[in-house]
């Protein structure tokens, strides 16, 4: 399959580029969500896109979508036909899906401790503003999943926040409801990752409004919203390889970058062992080939 950089068809407006996706609005008023195979690492999209990602992307979120919907609603509209001026070969990284008033939340469920979580952690014995037990060591899985929200920064890293200071911005109500139906989410998602010997170390949720209702919006449990560690590999006090762009991360901290644009180049063998990765992902936890 073509690798796709940008997504352009002709007749289709635009609704938004992101760092990942190209967004169209349809005449209907809803949306198609192109994943493209860009990759971006410390907020700066590289100019070196990994072959078959936006693939990758859409099909677990599709999997996925599908697989808890008893859960919680999601925007995703059940058709196959791509709308007309849609390139054919767009049609496995493309969702139609319902147009959303976006809550401004990220809502991240950690089960183990990682990232910025354990960067907290190890400065203040915290992890998003509530204390935690002593004792816990890089990668320690916590002793039940905590819900750690942060509110979305489209032009920059999002920030962390308590759940106490969520319920301020959002409302008790729907802050419960947040957490409850992410925690229901993760659940689900660790009995699924664990069956296939990988651990969901942590991963983060978007939502919105449809008619007024409660929606699961834009990706879930992909790479590029999980962390996701082969168990077998897993060792408390230690940093873990994970299914996802940290081993293009960790590439990126060999070179003496800014971590501004423009992004380096990436080597062929951290293109062809990041696609490896986010491959293996969808084919162990939701048994999908790319062919």
């Amino acid at each position: 399959m073509p690798t796709l950089t940008s997504a352009q068809a002709e007749g289709l407006e635009v609704f938004r580029r992101g760092k990942v996706r190209d967004t169209f609005q349809l005449p209907d008023g809803t949306l198609l969500m192109v994943a493209t195979d860009r990759i971006s690492a410390f907020d700066v999209v590289l100019p070196t896109p990994i072959p078959d990602k936006g693939r990758v992307l859409t099909q677990m979120s599709r999997w996925w979508f599908a697989h808890t919907d008893d859960i919680v609603r999601n925007h995703l509209i059940a058709d196959d036909e791509l709308p007309g001026g849609v390139p054919e070969d767009w049609a496995d990284r493309t969702m139609h899906v319902q147009r959303a008033t976006r809550i401004d939340i990220e809502c991240v469920v950690r089960g183990f401790i990682s990232g910025s979580g354990w960067k907290e952690y190890r400065e203040s014995g915290t992890l998003a503003g509530e204390p935690m037990p002593a004792g816990l060591l890089e990668s320690s899985r916590l002793p039940a999943p905590r819900f750690t929200p942060a509110m979305k920064k489209d032009d920059g890293h999002d920030v962390n926040i308590s759940r106490q200071q969520l319920a301020a911005i959002s409302g008790r109500e729907l802050a419960e409801e947040l957490e409850s139906v992410s925690l229901r989410l993760f659940d689900r998602a660790t009995a699924r990752c664990e069956a296939a010997g990988i651990y969901l170390a942590d991963t983060k949720f978007e939502f919105g409004f449809v008619a007024g209702k409660l929606t699961l919006i834009d990706e879930v449990f992909t790479p590029d919203s999980s962390r996701f560690w082969e168990i077998s590999e897993w060792r408390e006090g230690q940093a873990v390889t994970s299914f996802d762009k940290q081993f293009v991360r960790d590439y990126l901290e060999t070179l003496k970058w800014d971590k501004t644009p423009p992004g380096p180049a990436l080597p062929d063998d951290v293109v062809q062992g990041t696609g490896a990765r986010y491959r293996e992902a969808a084919r162990r936890i939701c048994g999908i080939e790319l062919t």
